[in-house]
């Protein structure tokens, strides 16, 4: 009789998204990781508290940090000059998702721009000392098309070896929270079409990702309630679970992330919490 095969493990990273952009989002991701389930955190490298998230990123070196990268709904590491197409002239990108991801894709005279202001932001990251964890994007922008083919192109020489596809299964979620049915469905379509032509395009490539990722759906919801139904529903394999902590407007998810009961759970499921280099 042939025995029966143990289930798969269920690894789980907990990331935080716009690390450096205040100092209230840089307190609530150290305390996280300290107090809580948080094991990484993705840098905005021209937020306005970009500095302070690197000294404490040092000071705190079990925390994975990723390139959150941003070329939307933020600051330009290249200055106007080099990128005039992408910024205004205070070196500000669009804060239109549609009207930027338009631009993007259709106007290929971009391309060369958009390479350079992503060189240089892998760059300053570079210049921290510390080690890349991981590159996604702000808004989940890095699985543009026309982005994502840069990184997978340029992957080497930018030293990216691990990425964030952003595929929140929508059968799950609907298990798991309710309302909000326009913005889920939509994101849900949206990104299952995005990763399924990503996950192709790194099928011969030696680019790490997870087999699934949770929390684009509830789109800053990711609260205790939302984590408590997940984490027993975590399929097996490698999971990334990202969230936007806070000590202000988001302070319900830093809540949940160091919440005692939220802990005690990870722990007598036997949930291994990792970073993505750990994959």
């Amino acid at each position: 009789m042939a025995s029966e095969q143990a289930p798969s493990p269920r690894r789980l990273i907990v990331n935080a998204d716009d690390f450096g952009r205040s100092r209230s989002i840089n307190q609530a991701v150290i305390r996280a990781h300290r107090e809580g389930i948080l094991t990484t955190a993705s840098l905005m490298v021209n937020g306005d508290a970009s500095s302070e998230a690197v000294e404490l990123a040092k000071q705190n070196p079990t925390l994975g940090i990723g390139l959150h990268l941003t070329l939307i709904c933020g600051k330009a590491t290249a200055g106007p000059m080099e990128i005039p197409d992408l910024v205004n002239a205070r070196g500000e990108f669009s804060n239109s998702p549609v009207a930027t991801g338009t631009r993007y894709y259709f106007n290929r005279g971009l391309r060369l721009q958009l390479a350079h202001e992503i060189a240089a932001q892998l760059a300053k990251f570079k210049a921290t000392g510390l080690p890349l964890d991981h590159v996604n994007g702000h808004l989940n922008l890095h699985l543009h098309p026309t982005l994502f083919r840069l990184l997978v192109s340029r992957s080497l020489e930018w030293g990216i070896r691990h990425l964030r596809i952003t595929h929140d299964p929508f059968a799950l979620n609907l298990k798991l929270a309710g309302g909000h049915w326009l913005y889920r469905t939509s994101h849900a379509f949206i990104f299952s079409q995005l990763a399924r032509r990503a996950r192709r395009i790194l099928a011969h490539s030696k680019i790490r990702f997870t087999d699934h990722v949770f929390g684009l759906l509830q789109n800053a919801r990711v609260d205790e309630a939302f984590i408590r139904k997940l984490l027993p529903a975590l399929p097996p394999g490698s999971s990334e679970l990202y969230s936007h902590p806070s000590l202000d407007t988001f302070l319900h998810e830093f809540d949940a992330l160091i919440s005692p009961r939220v802990k005690a759970q990870v722990e007598e499921l036997g949930i291994e919490l990792i970073r993505y280099q750990d994959l």
